[in-house]
């Protein structure tokens, strides 16, 4: 099951999620291909491009409409990587510094792209008033399609604090909405989330009558 949002600090813009700790070996081998990029080697960007594609996809598809425009965003941000590797600090988990990364080149896709986007959705969902939480009921896999399929606004604030850990106030000053509006848009997209489910639940019953 998915877990909701963790505690502060538990997805630590510092590099701190489960996922983003390596082993020994696969520590050094990432740093044997860093320093190869910093030595602008094709082979060794070609390598880590290939090495870490899974997972700055996985966040990238989070923030984007669909498969072609997180593709984009990925190659955005790896051409960031390698352009910006000598900011990095090589005491901090790479996969960490990579997250934020790809986070705030979706993010950079968002701001370029928001006056084609229309943020109001079409279909109105008050949130339900008991305590069920959608999270609670959607693998990973299912819930993030789910959440390509919210509108833009509602879709980047969902992933910067339920995901990625940020607080109504960070994401305030990153996408330059009040507090009120990224808490709004909060419980939007969870309601439109529940309501997805819902109607994907009755799709599963009449299948089965």
């Amino acid at each position: 099951m998915f877990q909701a949002r963790q505690p502060s600090g538990g997805y630590g813009r510092d590099g701190g999620t489960k996922s983003e700790r390596v082993t020994d070996t696969e520590s050094k081998e990432v740093g044997e291909l860093l320093r190869g990029c910093l030595q602008e080697s094709r082979d060794a960007q070609r390598k880590l491009y290939k090495l870490f594609f899974g997972y700055a996809m996985s966040i990238c598809l989070r923030y984007s409409k669909d498969a072609e425009e997180a593709k984009e965003v990925l190659n955005d941000g790896f051409l960031k990587v390698f352009t910006r590797l000598k900011q990095y600090d090589p005491q901090k988990p790479f996969k960490g510094w990579l997250r934020r990364i790809m986070i705030n080149t979706a993010l950079d896709n968002y701001r370029h792209n928001l006056r084609h986007y229309h943020l109001a959705d079409l279909e109105t969902v008050e949130p339900a008033a008991d305590t069920f939480d959608v999270l609670q009921q959607l693998n990973y896999e299912y819930l993030i399609s789910l959440i390509r399929l919210l509108s833009p606004g509602y879709r980047a604030v969902f992933n910067l604090y339920v995901i990625d850990g940020y607080t109504h106030e960070e994401i305030s000053a990153i996408l330059g909405i009040s507090v009120g509006a990224s808490k709004s848009n909060l419980s939007k997209a969870r309601a439109n989330l529940r309501a997805a489910l819902n109607k994907s639940r009755i799709h599963e019953d009449k299948q089965y009558v």
